[in-house]
């Protein structure tokens, strides 16, 4: 089971071993936090009124679509999005949006998905959100406190038998070696790459690197998380940088998806190449 904040956090993180793992008979689901009704319309050509005026609707669409390309089961949390805070200082989160629920709150439908589900093992975001949005943080927050809280037959005992997930895994998407690796591959191919404003102020951070555990190859599949990707037509720009990269120098330079291993109950050794590494029936 993934957790993620908002619809396209699952085509942008972990998509490719999603779909892998899919290939294989693996019963993937996917519990997405929010409905995504504050996200921005980042594709140019989806930037008009009438896409503004349905944005609720329109994201729950394309989620659908992300869905079936992929191959998942996905359900709704059913929180508001909380939005991107612009300022300086940043203005107040609005009333009632996912990051200000209280967490024994935010948590209960996902423990209640967690123990109908019975997932072998559970992904979400670090602590920093993998990029700090609130939405995601919060949804950091509330997947750790569900992984534990699913397994105690003391807490919310109205929401179904308890079940302890045996792996629970953080996302590590832009690590900055991956960046970095990649950045160096376009130009080595006389490429124009587009992370190298972002490198120029990108701090080395060895200690946080250091934590990725399990590197999943999965480049197979980069093609099923593209299609998964631009299903998501409000939030992904098929002109912009997400695609400005060749797969095949993806293919070749970064062939794996990255996890950090933060609680195991079965014994599986790092460095892994798979999520489900020690559980004998992940199916």
């Amino acid at each position: 089971m993934h957790v993620h904040a908002h619809p396209d956090d699952e085509s942008s993180k972990g998509a490719a071993s999603t779909a892998m793992y899919v290939a294989q008979g693996v019963d993937v689901h996917v519990a997405t936090c929010t409905g995504g009704e504050r996200g921005s319309i980042l594709n140019p050509k989806m930037d008009r009124p009438d896409i503004l005026e349905n944005i609720t609707e329109i994201r729950r669409q394309e989620m659908e679509r992300a869905r079936d390309i992929l191959g998942i089961r996905q359900d709704w949390l059913g929180f508001v999005d909380s939005g991107w805070p612009e300022g300086d200082p940043k203005p107040p989160l609005p009333e009632g949006c996912f990051a200000l629920v209280p967490i024994e709150e935010a948590a209960a439908p996902l423990v209640r998905l967690i123990r109908h589900f019975r997932p072998h093992v559970l992904t979400t975001y670090d602590e920093r959100g993998g990029y700090p949005h609130p939405d995601h943080i919060k949804c950091h927050e509330i997947s750790v406190y569900a992984f534990e809280a699913a397994a105690d037959p003391e807490r919310y005992p109205e929401l179904g038998e308890p079940w302890q997930a045996l792996k629970l895994y953080y996302h590590h998407s832009f690590n900055k070696a991956r960046i970095q690796a990649i950045h160096d591959a376009m130009i080595a191919h006389g490429l124009e790459s587009p992370w190298e404003e972002r490198l120029k102020d990108w701090k080395d951070e060895p200690e946080w690197e250091a934590r990725v555990t399990t590197r999943v190859p999965c480049s197979d599949y980069f093609g099923v998380r593209d299609q998964a990707l631009l299903a998501h037509a409000t939030q992904i720009d098929p002109d912009g940088f997400w695609f400005a990269i060749p797969r095949e120098i993806q293919a070749d330079t970064w062939p794996t998806e990255d996890f950090e291993l933060v609680t195991s109950f079965v014994d599986a050794p790092t460095p892994e190449d798979d999520l489900f590494a020690g559980i004998t029936d992940p199916a």
